[in-house]
């Protein structure tokens, strides 16, 4: 009788092809994190202010771009959606506050937006019932 040579069935999962995937899909996600923040272009005026101290609640950021278009962010400024009308920003700021009256409210204004824009804005946020609206400007050049 002869003698097959038979191997022993191997009960261990080879991970390296997996290892491998993995580590593709992480780069891959690695250079497309960057590309999928979004937001509006705003050229902040500029200004020697100090920074506002950091609360637990994520600011409400209300921006105007350089066309005089409102958008809304709720968290991230850099985040912003479509443009909307200033009476719906109005009514969702007023249910937010309903519920958390002491969030923080910001203003981002264009340096070429017309200034009652802004003003226009801080309006409808007072009677939505914010109880202070900051604005968000960008540090000079030179420093301080």
């Amino acid at each position: 009788m002869s003698r097959r040579n038979r191997r022993k069935p191997m009960s261990d999962i080879n991970v390296v092809p997996y290892i491998d995937v993995m580590l593709v899909l992480l780069i891959v996600f690695m250079v497309t994190a960057p590309l999928l923040v979004q937001g509006v272009q705003v050229d902040l005026p500029e200004a020697r202010t100090e920074p506002v101290p950091q609360k637990d609640d994520d600011p409400i950021v209300v921006s105007v771009d350089k066309q005089g278009r409102y958008y809304l962010s709720l968290g991230d400024p850099q985040k912003q959606g479509e443009p909307i009308a200033l009476e719906e920003i109005g009514d969702k700021l007023s249910k937010i506050l309903r519920r958390k009256p002491k969030t923080p409210i910001m203003v981002r204004g264009d340096t070429a937006v017309d200034y009652g824009r802004v003003v226009q804005a801080m309006a409808v946020l007072q009677q939505a019932g914010a109880q202070s609206i900051g604005l968000i400007t960008e540090e000079p050049a030179g420093g301080k």
